[in-house]
Formats: structure tokens, sequence, C-alpha cells
């Protein structure tokens, strides 16, 4: 089995890319925010790498990620998930990858409207993942500080965020799920966007 693969890029198209190691060239497919960390073609990578196996023959199908921890949430999506093939596992990783720390605290604390808000899930893919993986990510190798904020009251930090989510509530939503939405907005938008701004990023999250 192979478990990673270093070599020289040949080719970057979206989400495969091919690598050289040693004269064979490797077709690997990647989220597009592994693309995007990968050098041009010319430059040296290593991905760690899974491989998959179609139902009815064929050859290998590889998998490549940035990092073991991006590798070993990819495996445990397909293996803890019902319904989850390698191709999906790799959509439900792009997801995840936004913060991969906050993405394991929500699952852990089976905090579903930060998963929808922050993550893009639909209701029932937050719901599966939490029942799934609530006792399977403990011990994920994941590094890095969380970038979502965690505010005890789950109150909004300026202005902006504060009319927003009075907007928001007005217009009908439950105010955890308005709050998952407008930190998702304020992450994309700014600390400075308005509150108009801000209203339209999260309904486009809701």
């Amino acid at each position: 089995m192979i478990a990673s693969l270093r070599g020289s890029l040949l080719e970057k198209r979206g989400d495969r890319v091919v690598l050289d190691c040693g004269g064979v060239g490797y077709e690997v497919l990647v989220t597009p925010a592994t693309a995007q960390r990968l050098p041009p073609p010319g430059g040296e990578a290593l991905l760690h790498v899974a491989e998959s196996f179609g139902l009815y023959g064929g050859g290998a199908t590889f998998y490549g990620f940035s990092t073991p921890a991006e590798k070993a949430l990819f495996e445990t999506f397909k293996e803890r998930v019902p319904g989850t093939g390698a191709k999906k596992a790799l959509e439900y990783l792009e997801r995840a990858g936004k913060s991969l720390p906050d993405f394991r605290r929500a699952v852990v604390e089976k905090d579903a409207e930060l998963l929808r808000g922050a993550f893009g899930f639909t209701r029932k893919t937050a719901g599966k993942l939490i029942e799934s993986l609530k006792d399977a990510l403990g011990d994920l190798p994941v590094s890095g500080p969380e970038k979502l904020s965690r505010r005890a009251a789950g109150e909004p930090g300026t202005a902006a965020q504060a009319q927003a989510l009075s907007a928001l509530g007005a217009l009908g939503y439950k105010p955890a799920e308005a709050r998952a939405a407008l930190q998702a907005a304020s992450e994309e938008g700014g600390a400075e966007a308005a509150a108009e701004r801000l209203v339209r990023l999260a309904l486009k999250k809701l």
C-alpha cells in the first residue's frame, strides 16, 4: 500500500494533480484547497496518500492530502459515516478543511448549527456526521488554533453584527442557527463589514 508520494509536480488541474515519482506519473485526486497549497508545476511536492479501489474491479484511485490529519479524517469519513465513499469523503473534507479544530469541536460538542452555518453542511448531513463521528474524533491529530470564536453567551462582537443578528431574528431564524451563519458571514466579509452585507452573506448560509 502506498502511504505517500514525493516528486515533481507535472500537472495541477483543479481537483487533481500528477506527480512524477521516479519516472512514474501518479494522478492524485485532491481538494481544491490542497491543490492551492501545492507549488506550480515543476516544483517538488509531498502528498499523504490513501488508495481506493472500485467495487467492480479496475485499478486504484489515489487521494492526496497535505497533512496526516486530513488523511485520517478522510478515512474516518469513509469508515464511519454511512453511505460515504471516497469521493463523498473528499467533499466532506473540503468543507471541514476550513478549520479542522473547529470541525472536530462542532462534532464532539454536537453543534449542528456550527456545522451548517460555518461549514455549509445541510441539516440532515450535520446530524449524520454528529451521530457517526461524535465518539471517533477525540484522538484526531489536529494541530493549530480554533479559528471560530467561542462566545460564552453567543453574543455578536460588533454593532454591525448585533444589528445583523437582530435582522435575522426578525426574519424568523432561530438564535443558534442565526449566530452560526453570522459567524461564517463575519469570517467571509471581514471584521468591519456592514450589517447589510453580513445579513446578505448569512442568508446564503441558512
